[in-house]
Parts: C-alpha cells; structure tokens; sequence
C-alpha cells in the first residue's frame, strides 16, 4: 500500500513538473514570436517613413556632372532599399 501512494505521489510531481516546464516552455515560445512581430513592424514602419524621394527631374537638359550626381544618388537609393528588403526577407520566414 505505501509503496502505491509513494507511486501516486511521484506521478503527480512529475506530471505537475511537466505541466510548470511546459507552461514556462509556451510563454517564453509566445515571448518571442511577440518581439519577433514588434521588430518586423518596427521595420515596415521606418520603410514607411523613409527620406523623402527624389524630387522629378525638369524638362530642363542637365549638365554632364548634375546628370551623374542624380544616377549616383538614385544607385544608392536603389541599393539602400534592396538591403532592407533583404533584411525583411531573412527576418519573415522566422515568423512563419
């Protein structure tokens, strides 16, 4: 009979135990897909709120220099949005 109840009680340890790590084991798990959606808001919203576009060009003709400097610039653009692209495409698959 005592050794039933020490059984009994042993299960329950156990099974209260697994219960405590599995409760831990869920929050933290709900933790961090929260930080994960915060990070990638936080992203989408500084893609929103990025430097202002370039403005248009005139029909005016420009000079060889001007003309470079504004290839050059929308080159950088280019590239700075690429990356942040990149960025978001590496961080969302995790969120899945």
């Amino acid at each position: 009979m005592q050794q039933s109840s020490d059984s009994q009680s042993n299960l329950m340890i156990s099974a209260m135990a697994g219960a405590f790590l599995g409760a831990a084991g869920l929050a933290w798990w709900l933790l961090s897909q929260a930080e994960r959606r915060q990070e990638l808001q936080r992203r989408v919203r500084s893609l929103r709120f990025a430097p202002e576009p370039l403005e248009p060009l005139a029909d005016r003709p420009l000079p060889e220099g001007e003309l470079q400097d504004r290839v050059q610039q929308l080159n950088q653009a280019i590239e700075d949005v690429r990356r942040q692209l990149e960025s978001l495409s590496t961080a969302a698959p995790a969120d899945r």
